[in-house]
Formats: C-alpha cells, sequence, structure tokens
C-alpha cells in the first residue's frame, strides 16, 4: 500500500519561504548585473577625450572682434586649451599657409582666397562656409561731406581709401564699382580691411569702402552710409581645418563653435549675415 504524503501548513511555509528567498536572491543578481551594465555604459559614454593643447587660427582681418570673443568663450569652457589667433588680408593669410606656415584653422572673407589654399592640397576636408559680409562707406564722424552714394565718393574733393584689389574687401568694393560703371581713384589701397579703416578713423582720409561689420565694431570714430550696390558684392566666409594641424580634436572644436548657434549670434551681433 503507497501512503500519500500530505504537504503540511509548516512545510508549504518552509517551501514558500525558500522560492521567495531564491527570487529575491534571482533579483538582486539581475539588478547586480544591470547595474553594473549601467555603470559600464555610463563610463563608455563619458569617454569623450578632453580637449587640450593650443589651435592657430588664421583668419581674416574683419573677424577679429568676434573672433576673439568666440576664442575667450572657447578657453572658458575648454580649460587647458589656448586659441592664438593671427589676422590679416585673407590673401596673405593663405600665402602663408601654402607657403609653410603652421596653423589649424583658416577662416577666409572669400571664397577666392581660400581656393588658394585647397588648390595647394592644404586644406582638411571641404570648406564651409560659416558667415557672409556686406560692404558699407566709413565716413568721418557726423558725415561732413555729406556722402549719401557710391557715386559721391568719386569726387575729386574727397580723399577716398580702398582695400587691395587682391584683398576680398577690395575686390567687392571693385565689383560694386562696376556694377555701378563708376570709376574710383583712391588716395590709397591697403593691405587689408583693418587698415583701410583707420585712415578714416585717424583722418587721414576721409571715407573708406569696408565691411559692416568694421564700422560697426569702431563705435563712434566712424559714421556708416550704406549703398544699394552693396547687395551685389557680399563676401562668403569660409573655414576649414588644414592638413598642418597637429591638434585635429581641438581645432575642429573650435570650428563647432563659430558654426554653432551661440557662435553664430556673436557673429551676428557684430553684423555678420547668415551663410
Amino acid at each position: 500500500m503507497i501512503r500519500t504524503v500530505r504537504p503540511t501548513r509548516r512545510m508549504l511555509q518552509v517551501t514558500g519561504a525558500g522560492a521567495a528567498a531564491l527570487l529575491a536572491l534571482s533579483a538582486c543578481s539581475s539588478s547586480d548585473g544591470s547595474s553594473s551594465a549601467a555603470s559600464g555604459s555610463s563610463a563608455s559614454g563619458s569617454g569623450s577625450p578632453k580637449l587640450s593643447g593650443e589651435v592657430t587660427v588664421f583668419a581674416a582681418a574683419s573677424l577679429k572682434e568676434s573672433f576673439t570673443t568666440l576664442g575667450k568663450e572657447f578657453e572658458k569652457a575648454h580649460p587647458g586649451t589656448k586659441v592664438t589667433f593671427s589676422f590679416g588680408g585673407s590673401d596673405a593669410l593663405a600665402a602663408s599657409i601654402t607657403g609653410g606656415a603652421p596653423a589649424d584653422v583658416f577662416a577666409s572673407a572669400s571664397p577666392k582666397t581660400m581656393k588658394v589654399v585647397t588648390d595647394a592640397g592644404d586644406a582638411s576636408g571641404t570648406p564651409a562656409t560659416f558667415v557672409r559680409n556686406q560692404l558699407e562707406i566709413a565716413t568721418l564722424p557726423g558725415n561732413p561731406d555729406k556722402v549719401a552714394s557710391l557715386k559721391d565718393l568719386t569726387g575729386s574733393d574727397l580723399k577716398v581709401v580702398l582695400c587691395d584689389k587682391s584683398v576680398p574687401c577690395g575686390a567687392a568694393a571693385q565689383k560694386a564699382l562696376d556694377a555701378s560703371r563708376l570709376k574710383l581713384t583712391p588716395v590709397s589701397y591697403e593691405e587689408d580691411v583693418k587698415s583701410a579703416l583707420n585712415k578714416v578713423v585717424l583722418k587721414e582720409a576721409d571715407a573708406a569702402v569696408v565691411y559692416k561689420t568694421d564700422v560697426k565694431a569702431a563705435g563712434d570714430k566712424v559714421e556708416g552710409v550704406e549703398f544699394p550696390e552693396s547687395a551685389d558684392a557680399i563676401n562668403d566666409y569660409p573655414i576649414t581645418l588644414l592638413r598642418s594641424s597637429e591638434n585635429t580634436e581641438t581645432a575642429k572644436a573650435f570650428m563647432e563653435l563659430v558654426r554653432s548657434a551661440e557662435g553664430q549670434k556673436v557673429l551676428n551681433a557684430a553684423g555678420f549675415l547668415n551663410p
């Protein structure tokens, strides 16, 4: 005769407790595994390299104020980095780069001068336009000569300064003059836009054709006069990483700042137009 053993209340309690303990142990093990996995995932997610070191940026003279501001913001956001600038005429900067001058980033005031660098094989990647700039006439404070148009600059009694034709601001000014079928003989051609503007600031010239951004940066030292022909001579500003860069990650990060919403805000405040 086979005897059937009925589970007692005591046996059920012990069995239930054991099952609960096994479930709890399994849950803890699963939780610990998930926690470890999450911790590992978090650790790997925060593994982006810390930026450091110096970055040398060759940039058009008209970018001086806004890029200096962005450089300080970049250094503040990334302790241990340093952004060094060389500002000047885009053509001279392009010649320096193709001549072997060490730099990480080039920001030009025109595609034409950028092409000098890309054609020489000194750019890494494809240059991207990050802002645009428009011409304006800078006159003495109060505009004592009553300059109201580009044609007014052709008067023989005015001392007018232009950027050299090889420089983007000079090429743009010549394009505007050609579009208006005007001929203008300046008292001097300057190597970059800041030099042209400075002639007016120092009262060595009555007017200069420069960028709106430079007139704005000069404040009350000059007065700006807009002219419609400038719409036909707007310059695109391209930026690129250079093949000679020895700090590419930091250089790329600075370029990203320039093209970001924050960077565009600084550039727009300086008078630059969106690309």
